[in-house]
């Protein structure tokens, strides 16, 4: 085990460097970050050489990217354009990301996982038609429908909820944003856990335990569950870091000042620190959340040995 983990921390390394690379070059061609900090009127020459001096835009890019990733190694994610470190940002966004992404997830293993085994358990029976029925729905209707429906019938019309989420951003506030954005996934993990269960349940090993005489429940948890969910768990740990990237829409449709909001401030202003920043971190939390999902398995499944 320890020698796998040592293997694993290797290979992140390069796919670490490579998709903070990607992203790096592809943030320098959305344009002349310079221009927007002048606002609508164009910078004069003298300003827009010493703002590219002062944030390192006069250097070529290969050079920029190492400089920045030398920073990043002693903590410094850099400036934002308005003069702010790049991690006092990180430090108020990822805390209400990291608590939406909770609330995401919980939703998806407490309502996705259930749903999947009561209709992989009937599978053809009424309850499981009218499951997969919803879960098709949900999956075909964009989020950011689902989010504004919420918001406008609990907020607006019935006033169940506040129609945008306040600043504290606690974990009662974020139930239904969570639900918004973890509705997809959700859909997802009913699916795959219910095709999963439904597989798995004609399986010798199933048969055996049921033939010894052992308590359905006790079939379904210790023996039919724990092989069944690694996929599920699959995908859910790669769903994490897509979560906290892909909060654009919801946290933009609830007010909710996180991660998605800030990167979405940083594309709309071109600011290139505050984008390869956030990016940056969010590759570490899915290269992170992947190699826990790998250890996870040996726990679902003890046939699975790590050389």
């Amino acid at each position: 085990m320890g020698r796998y983990v040592i293997r694993r921390l290797l290979q992140m390394i390069p796919v670490f460097v490579g998709a903070t690379l990607l992203i790096f070059l592809m943030v320098n061609v959305m344009g002349d970050p310079v221009a927007g900090l002048c606002g609508d009127r164009e910078c004069d020459q003298a300003t827009a050489a010493r703002l590219r001096k002062e944030f390192g835009l006069d250097q070529p890019v290969w050079q920029q990217y190492l400089t920045y990733m030398g920073n990043v190694f002693t903590g410094d994610f850099g400036t934002a354009f308005n003069g702010q470190p790049v991690t006092e940002l990180m430090a108020t966004a990822f805390p209400v990301t990291i608590r939406l992404t909770i609330v995401a997830i919980l939703l998806e293993i407490v309502v996705g996982v259930t749903l999947g085994v009561v209709t992989g358990l009937r599978r053809g029976r009424p309850v499981d038609t009218g499951v997969l029925l919803v879960t098709l729905v949900v999956i075909s209707v964009p989020t950011f429908v689902t989010g504004l429906l919420l918001q406008l019938l609990l907020g607006v019309e019935w006033g169940w909820i506040r129609p945008s989420v306040s600043s504290e951003a606690g974990f009662g506030e974020l139930i239904v944003p969570g639900l918004v954005l973890a509705s997809v996934s959700l859909a997802y993990v009913t699916r795959l856990t219910r095709t999963s269960i439904a597989e798995n349940k004609r399986s010798d090993y199933v048969r055996t335990a049921i033939a010894k005489g052992l308590p359905r429940h006790r079939v379904v948890t210790r023996h039919l569950l724990r092989n069944s969910l690694i996929p599920v768990v699959t995908f859910i740990g790669t769903d994490i870091g897509a979560l906290m990237g892909g909060a654009i829409v919801t946290e933009r449709i609830f007010n909710i000042h996180g991660v998605g909001f800030q990167l979405y401030q940083g594309i709309l202003r071109q600011n290139t620190q505050t984008v390869v920043g956030f990016v940056t971190v969010l590759v570490l939390v899915f290269l992170v959340a992947n190699l826990l999902v790998d250890l996870l398995y040996a726990v679902l499944d003890p046939r699975i040995r790590y050389a």
